[in-house]
């Protein structure tokens, strides 16, 4: 019995650094008596593009995933979301005041995106004019510093809604590959309702951070909306917006309408949403675009 209690306590003190212990060494800590790492209760969708809510363990001070910090809300709960390029696991990490640590590992699902393969390169292009890198160097600029800005908003709470239905001309993380190199993915939805004009609505909660009332180079009228916690949705190519700066806005209002101004061959909305750096597949936060 003491032999076994030491190789117990000894596969513990290998997770300790960390404050895991899952799996049989938790059945192990029960055994002993010993409190296991609470769960951080993630309920969302843990893949590629995916997204997940929890909430903290009690009396954490700090939350980190992948070794950066996440903001949690006053009632310990919070967001966290997975890159289109995601590896196959994470790590929730949280801290209390008395420096204690719990962790939880995350597997993410891999996901098969459209691939197109092109057998030749991709064509030749112009340098582009100091005039046109000197206006995007602005354009991304005023994108940067808007999506720095953190609104206390509860919108990453919600189940998001559709901004417009309509036929999907363009699916988030499809990529074409040139002849081995790949091109840039998708990086968002491509919405198409037949013609310009069309409303569309806040697909949930916010605080408007841009809204472009002239046309970006290649995003046309662009408008941001900061959802909390470092989630904001993107949409591009608007004929008219109907927000501006500091306004917010409630799940379901109108905010603009479809266009295909800016780098469009014709009117859709692209809607994008990104978590800090990731980029995010709008699909996982409504589910499947109602038919008829």
């Amino acid at each position: 019995m003491i032999r076994k209690i030491a190789m117990v306590a000894g596969a513990l003190a290998l997770t300790a650094g960390l404050g895991q212990i899952t799996g049989w060494n938790a059945r192990a800590a029960e055994a002993l008596g010993l409190a296991a790492a609470p769960d951080f209760g993630l309920s969302g969708e843990l893949t590629q593009g995916g997204w997940a809510r929890g909430t903290a363990p009690r009396g954490t001070v700090a939350l980190m995933l992948n070794g950066k910090p996440v903001g949690m809300a006053p009632d310990g709960r919070f967001f966290v979301a997975f890159d289109r390029d995601a590896g196959r696991t994470a790590q929730l990490v949280a801290r209390s005041a008395d420096g204690h640590t719990s962790a939880q590992a995350l597997a993410i699902t891999p996901r098969a995106w459209k691939l197109e393969y092109i057998p030749i390169g991709p064509r030749p292009g112009t340098a582009p004019s100091e005039e046109f890198a000197r206006r995007r160097a602005a354009e991304l600029a005023q994108i940067n510093a808007a999506r720095a800005v953190d609104h206390d908003s509860a919108g990453w709470r919600q189940k998001f809604i559709w901004p417009v239905y309509g036929r999907i001309s363009g699916r988030f993380g499809s990529q074409r590959i040139y002849n081995g190199t790949p091109g840039s993915y998708h990086s968002g939805m491509d919405i198409a309702t037949g013609a310009s004009g069309t409303p569309f609505v806040a697909p949930a909660d916010g605080v408007v951070i841009l809204a472009a009332q002239s046309p970006f180079t290649l995003e046309g009228r662009l408008l941001i909306i900061d959802h909390g916690m470092g989630l904001n949705s993107a949409f591009l190519h608007s004929s008219k917006l109907a927000v501006k700066v500091g306004d917010v806005v409630r799940q379901g209002q109108y905010i603009g309408n479809i266009g295909a101004t800016g780098r469009a061959t014709g009117p859709h909305l692209h809607w994008s949403i990104k978590w800090r750096d990731a980029r995010l597949d709008p699909l996982l936060f409504t589910g499947a675009m109602p038919t008829g």
